[in-house]
């Protein structure tokens, strides 16, 4: 695979509210728990810079409290914003490893070599990775991220047309 982009942004919750009177926010998170936010020296929230001061599990969400936010009007003014990181201070992968955001995007081709569509999204329902297919006519399609269905190689996804619906 190529290098992935290190200038992008990678979202890992979105602000849901105000939780209290204090400025904590209510966040829905993206990843699997809190460690991927509670590790971050520096995030980025709806595009301003703020540092995490704390963060803890809450009730199916994320409880969480910025420098600079501290009361309920400021922490209100910040719902719906995004939660990002750098890309760059995402932890590098072993091999066979990848982030969705690097394979997002990325161009799909027959065995052949010949354009079959764009990795539009990856879907995952508990079975396994799913990519969703842009195809040039404007249809998606849910292929298995396999080996011998959809393989990354070389910065595209080599896919078996076989597996489009």
């Amino acid at each position: 695979m190529t290098s992935p982009a290190t200038d992008k942004r990678i979202a890992l919750a979105a602000v849901a509210g105000a939780h209290g009177v204090r400025g904590e926010v209510k966040l829905k998170l993206f990843g699997e728990g809190i460690d991927s936010l509670s590790g971050q020296p520096s995030l980025t929230v709806g595009g301003a810079p703020l540092k995490l001061k704390d963060v803890r599990a809450g009730n199916k969400t994320a409880i969480a409290r910025f420098e600079g936010v501290s009361s309920r009007e400021a922490a209100e003014a910040l719902r719906g914003s995004l939660v990002e990181i750098d890309r760059a201070s995402l932890a590098p992968l072993a091999e066979g490893e990848y982030y969705h955001t690097d394979i997002i995007g990325l161009p799909c081709v027959d065995g052949e070599g010949r354009p079959v569509g764009t990795v539009a999204a990856i879907e995952d329902y508990g079975a396994g990775a799913l990519l969703d297919i842009a195809l040039p006519d404007g249809k998606r399609s849910l292929i298995p991220f396999r080996d011998g269905i959809a393989d990354l190689a070389d910065g595209k996804i080599v896919l078996d047309p076989d597996f489009l619906a």
